[in-house]
C-alpha cells in the first residue's frame, strides 16, 4: 500500500513529512477530505491516535504518529539519504536542528498565536515571555546563519511543497469571548398596555439575595510570615548599583542585611549536565528557568551560573527565598525544579558561605573552570 498521510493540506507538522518524502523520492499521499476538528475525532482516526493529534502516517508496517517521527520514517526509507548527512557530525547536527525548530522556535510561536486565536488563557505575561524566547532562539538562529548557507550541508528547495509563502503583515488580534447575540428591543412583541392603577410595583430584594462584595485575594503565605530585618528590595538595589569593590560593599552588604529566620539560601545544581553540549541552548535553557521564575520575584534572588569552557556546560545556582523552606507555590508552578538538586545552605561552614560570596560576585574561576555566562534572577 502508498504511504498515507492523515492531515490536513495546510497543516504545518505535515509538510515536514512531504517535504522529507519529495527529496527522498518516496510516494506519501494526502487523505482526501480531511477536515480538522472532525476528521480526527472520528473512532476510525482515534484507533490510530487515541489522543487524537494531526498527522498520523499509515504505512504497510503500521501507523506512525507526531511529527519528526514520520519526517524520519520517511526519509531513512531511501538507503544512504543525503538529508541525514554524510558523517556522524552531520547527523548530530540535523537531529539538533531538528529539536531546536521544535523547542525553541515551534514551540514559543505557539504560546504567542493559540491564545490570541481563541486556543488558550491569553496572560500578557505569559505572551512576553515567549515572545522573548522566541527572539533570543532566531538570534541564535541568524548568529548561525551569518557564517553558514544552510544550517547543515546543503539544503533542498522547499518550494515545490509548501509554494508561495506570505508571511503575517501584522500580529493577530485577541480573539475575545463572543456573547450570544441578543435581540434587539424593537424585535420584542409590544406588551398590552395595562392600567396604571393594576400595575404591581417589583417588590425589593430581600438582604440576603443582594449580590455578594467580591471576595479579598487570599494573600500569599510568605506574606504572613513574621516581619523580617532584611528589606529584599534593599539587597537587589545594593547589587545592581555596586559597580567597584563588590566584595567590600555588596557582599558586606549582603551579610549585614541577611536575615536567617526570615529567609534561607539555597544551592542547586542541574541533574542533566551531560546534556549540555550546546552553548545557546544550555543558555537558553537557564534563561527559561529564570523567566518561569518570574512568579517568585516579590520573594526571592537568584544567580545562575553556566560553567565551562567546551562542553558539556555545567549549571549551577544559587537562590535566597523567603522562608526557611523552598516555597510551595514556586515547587508547584515551575517545573524547572526538578530538573535541580537543591541543597539548603549552612551558613555556620565557612566554606559553603565563601561559596555563596562566589556566585553572588561571579567569582573565576569558579571550582577551576570559566564562566559561560552568570545570570541574575532580581
Amino acid at each position: 500500500m502508498a504511504l498515507v498521510l492523515h492531515a490536513g493540506k495546510i497543516n504545518k507538522n505535515a509538510f515536514k513529512a512531504l517535504i522529507a518524502a519529495e527529496y527522498s523520492g518516496v510516494d506519501v499521499k494526502l487523505v482526501e477530505n480531511f477536515e480538522m476538528g472532525v476528521s480526527n475525532k472520528t473512532p476510525e482516526f482515534l484507533k490510530m491516535n487515541p489522543i487524537g493529534k494531526v498527522p498520523v502516517l499509515e504505512t504497510p508496517e503500521g501507523r506512525i504518529f507526531e511529527s519528526n517521527a514520520i519526517a524520519r520514517y520517511v526519509t531513512q526509507l531511501k538507503a544512504d539519504n543525503p538529508l541525514y548527512g554524510s558523517t556522524l557530525m552531520d547527523y548530530a547536527r540535523i537531529e539538533q536542528w531538528i529539536d531546536f525548530a521544535s523547542m525553541e522556535i515551534d514551540s514559543n510561536i505557539g504560546k504567542w498565536f493559540y491564545p490570541r486565536w481563541g486556543l488558550g488563557v491569553y496572560l500578557p505575561p505569559a505572551e512576553e515571555a515567549a515572545i522573548a524566547a522566541l527572539k533570543r532562539a532566531l538570534d541564535a538562529l541568524n548568529t548561525h546563519l551569518v557564517s553558514n548557507t544552510y544550517l547543515v550541508g546543503h539544503s533542498p528547495n522547499f518550494k515545490k511543497v509548501l509554494g508561495e509563502i506570505k508571511q503575517a503583515e501584522s500580529v493577530p488580534p485577541v480573539s475575545s469571548v463572543k456573547k450570544p447575540a441578543q435581540p434587539k428591543e424593537s424585535a420584542k412583541p409590544k406588551p398590552k398596555e395595562v392600567p396604571k392603577k393594576e400595575a404591581k410595583k417589583e417588590a425589593p430584594k430581600p438582604a440576603e439575595e443582594e449580590e455578594e462584595a467580591p471576595k479579598p485575594k487570599p494573600k500569599n503565605p510568605l506574606d504572613l510570615l513574621p516581619p523580617s530585618k532584611m528589606v529584599l528590595d534593599d539587597w537587589k538595589r545594593l547589587y545592581s548599583n555596586t559597580k567597584t569593590n563588590f566584595r567590600e560593599v555588596a557582599i558586606k552588604g549582603f551579610w549585614d542585611m541577611y536575615d536567617p529566620e526570615g529567609y534561607s539560601l539555597w544551592f542547586c545544581d542541574y541533574k542533566y549536565n551531560d546534556e549540555n553540549t550546546v552553548s545557546f541552548v544550555t543558555l537558553n535553557k537557564v534563561s527559561g528557568f529564570l523567566q518561569r521564575m518570574d512568579l517568585a520575584r516579590k520573594y526571592a534572588f537568584g544567580k545562575m551560573l553556566v560553567i565551562g569552557s567546551e562542553s558539556p556546560f555545567k549549571v549551577k545556582g544559587l537562590w535566597l527565598f523567603r522562608g526557611q523552606e523552598i516555597p510551595q507555590f514556586v515547587l508547584d508552578e515551575c517545573y524547572d525544579m526538578e530538573l535541580y538538586d537543591w541543597k539548603k545552605v549552612d551558613i555556620s561552614d565557612e566554606a559553603q558561605k565563601e561559596r555563596v560570596n562566589q556566585m553572588i560576585e561571579d567569582y573565576e574561576p569558579f571550582e577551576g573552570e570559566a564562566l559561560l555566562d552568570a545570570k541574575c534572577f532580581k
